[in-house]
């Protein structure tokens, strides 16, 4: 089965690089990937167009989704997997994802990896700051002895729906450029159109080197919080905590998800939201 890999990618050569090693080197099969270069003067454009792998390219940063949706009208298969270019995937993780598909009774999911980092990960597990000082043998060691079950994902890059899914929902929302608040997003579009299936795979996992590329200046991040609020009566952490059940924590897999259950704390928490969101109205 071939999986189309879509990554967005800012002047950020040396990781771009790094991860497309550990595709060839931790892939058991061959995939299509498709990178979208944002500006490219560090030398990502002249590395890319020698280098046989498919690409779309705009002369300025125009923000991830907007990277998304360009590199995804470049994709043949029916399974696109969103990642980003700062991410060590590790060994055969495609094996590990792609039994997972072939679980699924429909095409109504939504399947993740599991993010591991030295902070601001979904496991918080220390093999390097950069890929300068990165421990590959530890991660690798770490992935093979970890027995972290699946999990209930939340929005965690890298994701894979199925093509259906995509052309449904539209890809990325382009609102939410450079980035910030568009997963979230991306999720409760899935959600709206029945998606139940929510699912990290505990195996599938990567070493993420905490968004880099946002961290070092390149790009100002928009309000992301702000434009879900406003889009959808609640703001994310609402949605993480009382549809995807995940609350950016490490819960076991559930099962297909049901509808919010209401109680008092949640009907507090959508109050204040609601306040909120009078308040974004009122001033913008």
């Amino acid at each position: 089965m071939k999986l189309s890999i879509i990554v967005p990618t800012f002047n950020n050569l040396p990781y771009l690089k790094f991860f497309l090693e550990t595709l060839k080197k931790n892939s058991k099969f061959e995939h299509e990937v498709i990178i979208h270069i944002n500006d490219g003067s560090d030398g990502t454009l002249d590395f890319i167009s020698t280098s046989g792998i498919k690409f779309s390219q705009s002369h300025e940063n125009i923000g991830l989704c907007s990277s998304m949706n360009r590199a995804f009208s470049l994709a043949t298969t029916d399974f696109i997997l969103y990642a980003h270019d700062d991410m060590y995937f590790c060994k055969n993780w495609d094996t590990f994802l792609i039994n997972e598909i072939k679980k699924q009774q429909n095409n109504l999911y939504y399947l993740s990896g599991t993010n591991v980092s030295t902070r601001f990960g979904l496991i918080n597990y220390d093999c390097g700051n950069d890929i300068e000082n990165f421990n590959e043998q530890k991660f690798l060691k770490f992935c093979d002895d970890d027995n972290t079950p699946d999990l209930q994902s939340s929005h965690w890059a890298p994701h894979l729906i199925h093509r259906e899914l995509w052309n449904k929902i539209g890809g990325f929302s382009e609102e939410f450029n450079p980035g910030d608040g568009s997963d979230p997003d991306f999720c409760m579009k899935l959600w709206l159109n029945d998606v139940r299936v929510f699912k990290g795979i505990s195996k599938f996992k990567v070493y993420h080197f905490n968004s880099l590329t946002t961290r070092n200046g390149k790009v100002k991040l928009n309000n992301g919080t702000k434009t879900f609020l406003l889009k959808y009566g609640f703001n994310p952490n609402f949605f993480r905590k009382y549809y995807l059940q995940g609350n950016n924590s490490i819960i076991p897999y559930k099962g297909l998800l049901n509808e919010p259950k209401h109680n008092i704390l949640m009907f507090y928490e959508l109050i204040i939201n609601k306040i909120k969101y009078l308040f974004y109205k009122i001033i913008s």
